[in-house]
Formats: C-alpha cells, sequence, structure tokens
C-alpha cells in the first residue's frame, strides 16, 4: 500500500515561493486503477514525480509497503518495485527496444520473452524487437514500448503522467485497451493514472479531483463520475484546461 502524509512541496518562481502542493494526506490500496484528474497547475503530475522520486517533498511523508521511502533518490523507488512513465517517452539512439526491455527486466530475456510483452501492448514483435528507440517512433509507438518496459519490471506500482499527451486517436485507443488489460490481470500491480480524458476516468476504481493543490473530490468512479461528467463543475475545469 501506498501512502502519503501531510504532503507539500513548494517552488522558486521569480524569486517567490510558490506552494504547489499543500498538506495533502492520501491511501493508494493496492490492486486498484487510481486517475488523479483535476485543472492544469492543480499538482496533478507534481505528486506523480514526488511518489516517484522526482521531485523532493518539502513537507510531509511519503510510505511504501510500510517502509518511509520520503528521502530515497528514484533508483532506490525503483528497486522497491515503483515505475514512472513520463508524458513524452525518452528515446535512445542506438539503443534497441529488445535492449531496453533487458534493462528494464534486470536480466537477459530471450527473444520470445521480449516479444511476449511487445504483443501485450499490441505491437507486432518482429517489426519492432530490433528496432533502435529513435525519432523513427511515433509518440504511440513510443508510449506502449515504455509500457512493455513497466510489464517487463513487473513494478508493484505504476505511474502514469498524462500517458494520452502527443498521441493519435488511433494510439489512444489501444491505450485504453491496455490499462483495461492491465487492470483486470492479477499482477497485483497499482496503478495511478495523472489524467483528465473521460475514457481513462471511466476505466479507474477511484478518482482523486485535485486543485489549486488539495483535493477537491475523491471516492469510487460511480461517485466521482457523476459529479464531474456534464456539470458546472466540468464546465469549469474544461475552461481551466483550455
Amino acid at each position: 500500500m501506498l501512502e502519503i502524509k501531510n504532503l507539500s512541496f513548494s517552488a522558486e518562481n521569480e524569486g517567490k515561493t510558490v506552494d504547489i502542493i499543500n498538506d495533502i494526506s492520501l491511501k493508494f490500496d493496492d490492486n486498484k486503477f487510481i486517475v488523479i484528474t483535476g485543472p492544469n497547475g492543480g499538482g496533478k503530475s507534481t505528486i506523480a514525480k514526488l511518489i516517484a522520486g522526482i521531485e523532493n517533498v518539502t513537507g510531509g511523508n511519503i510510505i511504501f509497503d510500510g517502509t518511509d521511502i520520503t528521502n530515497m533518490n528514484i533508483t532506490e523507488r525503483a528497486r522497491l518495485g515503483i515505475g514512472f512513465a513520463f508524458q513524452q517517452p525518452v528515446r535512445f539512439k542506438g539503443l534497441t527496444v529488445f535492449d531496453l526491455l533487458n534493462i528494464a527486466a534486470g536480466k537477459s530475456l530471450s527473444l520470445s520473452e521480449g516479444c511476449e510483452y511487445l504483443s501485450e501492448v499490441g505491437l507486432c514483435a518482429k517489426d519492432y524487437i530490433k528496432r533502435e528507440v529513435n525519432a523513427s517512433l511515433s509518440g504511440g509507438e513510443l508510449k506502449r514500448i515504455e509500457i512493455a518496459t513497466i510489464l517487463a519490471r513487473n513494478v508493484k506500482l505504476a505511474i502514469f503522467d498524462e500517458p494520452e499527451a502527443g498521441i493519435d486517436l488511433w494510439s489512444f485507443n489501444n491505450l485504453i485497451r491496455i490499462f483495461e488489460k492491465m487492470q483486470s490481470s492479477d499482477s497485483n500491480r497499482t496503478i495511478i493514472v495523472i489524467s483528465h480524458q473521460e475514457r481513462i476516468l471511466n476505466i479507474a476504481d477511484e478518482i482523486i479531483v485535485l486543485a489549486d493543490g488539495k483535493i477537491i473530490k475523491q471516492g469510487t468512479k460511480e461517485k466521482i463520475l457523476p459529479e464531474i461528467i456534464g456539470t458546472q463543475y466540468a464546465s469549469d475545469l474544461c475552461k481551466k484546461l483550455s
């Protein structure tokens, strides 16, 4: 289980200290698909980066499986089973997809094992296994390869920061199918997704609405979706997101 206690984060902006996360406490149960949504600038991506160790907290604690990881770096957290997928996956010139899967797995995979991970994310293995992770790959292809590396790592906690960013509708539809498959598997994996896309919200077990660095709403999909879809709140949210 993941728990954040009285979490705060501040940053300097033009010589002034700006509070981005304000004393947030949350518990994320195991084997859940959780979506954090809300207006841009509300602190969604910051929460994800604080959990992964990309940013350092300025107050509070992060507890993962009973261990206080607040002062651990991103590598130490990764070793405990926390995976993070960026909005824009990184390209690696000279590194093949198979190389990347081996690095993620932390061992030498057989070619068939590497192909299985690619097949799980809907890619034709023979077309991708030896390709370089470079500019020849589309945003949607990179997203799916990044998810394949998370599957290869067999992480306990997978965090996706706005996975829909920069991909076309066809790739987005495939992304939804991958998330649905990950959600229905028996891998004992908790998934946290930062998103404001209704189709991603619609497959969540739990939705957390974050605005101005504070929790505005929290609950099951059945409880929260009717409150934020097709309402004045949703209209105001769309204006903030535009």
